[in-house]
């Protein structure tokens, strides 16, 4: 979700809650609001510390891991994907591109180019029989 979409659901949650209940409202609105930040940072740490034990770079099947990625999908959903941390390429740039690449036992490796923050291109590339 556009974090100014989200914030902004926030801040009406609040206002609702304050016409609505008063003081009591605002306290659970922002009760709600802290839990929903509680488990989206747990989300995030459950994610990385699975991808923590696994080889960095690896993924059981390339063919696989391309054919479920889609173009915007967040750097998170990849390594949920991929259950593994991926390999910084060289070919990141200053304008918020980066460049990660993860490879199989046989391989092959998809290359993914993410611009600002969201999966732009994708490429795999297969080694030749």
């Amino acid at each position: 979700m556009n974090p100014i979409i989200g914030w902004s659901l926030a801040a009406i949650l609040v206002v609702v809650a304050w016409y609505s209940y008063g003081w009591q409202g605002v306290l659970m609105a922002v009760s709600v609001v802290v839990f929903w930040l509680l488990l989206q940072f747990s989300r995030a740490m459950r994610a990385m510390r699975q991808a923590g034990q696994a080889p960095v770079g690896h993924v059981d099947s390339a063919v696989m891991l391309n054919a479920k990625l889609q173009p915007g999908m967040t750097m998170l959903q990849v390594i949920g994907l991929t259950k593994s941390l991926g390999r910084k390429l060289d070919g990141g740039d200053d304008k918020g591109r980066d460049d990660w690449a993860w490879s199989d036992a046989g391989g092959s490796t998809v290359t993914l180019q993410f611009q600002g923050g969201k999966l732009a291109r994708f490429e795999l590339d297969r080694p030749a029989p």
